[in-house]
């Protein structure tokens, strides 16, 4: 892997090719991500399935490998018999798989250490929709010691992700104040709003004046939902970060998803044309739709 310049300056040159999503590669590799961990028990149980994840994703194309830590929390372990020392670890190991996976690579690959929302950790759907009935302090205070966690084991950017209202983003960048790693802010919507239903331009605009953030933009929505959302996270004048599920819908009650994929690598001309820079996939969308936009960006128009 050659030394890779920070992600803020790539991007002021090229759009950059983030992964797809984790848990569906893990799940086509056998694993039971059945528990309320989800993908951070194999940091645990089985590190060597994600670090396979994350090679399958650098085979495909991908610039940017998203970690196993979205829903690691000193939380969720200890709920598991894992101590706060352990756990601390586990969030090291979740940036070191990752680290390693893009070890023999030989091009730019950066690692993103994922921050996912508190819903994550209640492991019943809060995140896509929020308002969880705490203070932004009190947000604040649960995320920031996996932020420093995190940011302590050398990620080249936090990924601040998959956020479902304002309260959250706010506590979020707050926590992130000062553990020296740029982040990138990225809400989960539903039209033209977050999944709490404020509008976008607000949301965004949260960010627009702190030099650690990155990028903005939007994760694990539909397809359609993020060309709009697009246009509003290029007001902050930031590059915008952009990676939607595959267009199925998640149904809570069956445990299942629903419908159709809708993802296509074409809609990446409208993506960049709006002012997307990372660029990627979440949810249902693997390595091979991960490799149709890294061809599109190679050779397809701009």
């Amino acid at each position: 892997m050659k030394p890779a310049r920070p992600l803020a300056a790539a991007l002021a040159e090229a759009a950059v090719l983030l992964d797809g999503g984790l848990s569906n590669q893990l799940r086509d590799q056998g694993c039971d991500l059945s528990d309320a961990l989800w993908s951070a028990r194999l940091l645990a149980d089985d590190p060597q399935q994600i670090e396979a994840a994350h090679r399958a994703y650098l085979r495909a194309g991908a610039q940017v490998l998203i970690t196993a830590s979205y829903q690691a929390t000193f939380e969720g372990f200890v709920q598991r018999g894992i101590t706060r020392r352990e756990a601390t670890d586990l969030m090291a190991r979740s940036v070191a798989l990752a680290r390693s996976a893009g070890g023999p690579v030989d091009r730019e690959v950066w690692v993103a250490a994922s921050v996912g929302p508190y819903g994550a950790m209640l492991a019943d759907g809060s995140e896509y929709r929020g308002r969880y009935g705490l203070s932004v302090r009190e947000l604040e205070r649960f995320h920031r010691p996996r932020i420093e966690a995190l940011a302590a084991a050398g990620p080249d950017v936090l990924a601040l992700e998959t956020v479902p209202d304002t309260d959250e983003a706010e506590a979020l960048l707050r926590a992130a104040q000062g553990c020296g790693v740029p982040v990138w802010l990225s809400y989960s919507v539903a039209g033209r709003r977050t999944r709490a239903g404020q509008d976008l331009a607000g949301a965004f605009a949260l960010a627009s004046g702190l030099d650690q953030v990155i990028a903005v933009g939007v994760n694990c929505c539909e397809p359609a939902d993020v060309e709009w959302a697009v246009e509003a996270a290029a007001l902050t004048g930031k590059p915008v970060v952009a990676y939607p599920n595959s267009g199925e819908r998640w149904d809570a009650v069956s445990r299942d998803w629903r419908g159709g994929a809708t993802f296509a690598a074409a809609r990446i001309r409208d993506w960049r044309a709006a002012g997307a820079r990372l660029i990627g996939g979440c949810c249902r969308v693997g390595p091979s739709e991960i490799a149709g936009l890294a061809e599109y960006l190679d050779r397809g128009p701009r």
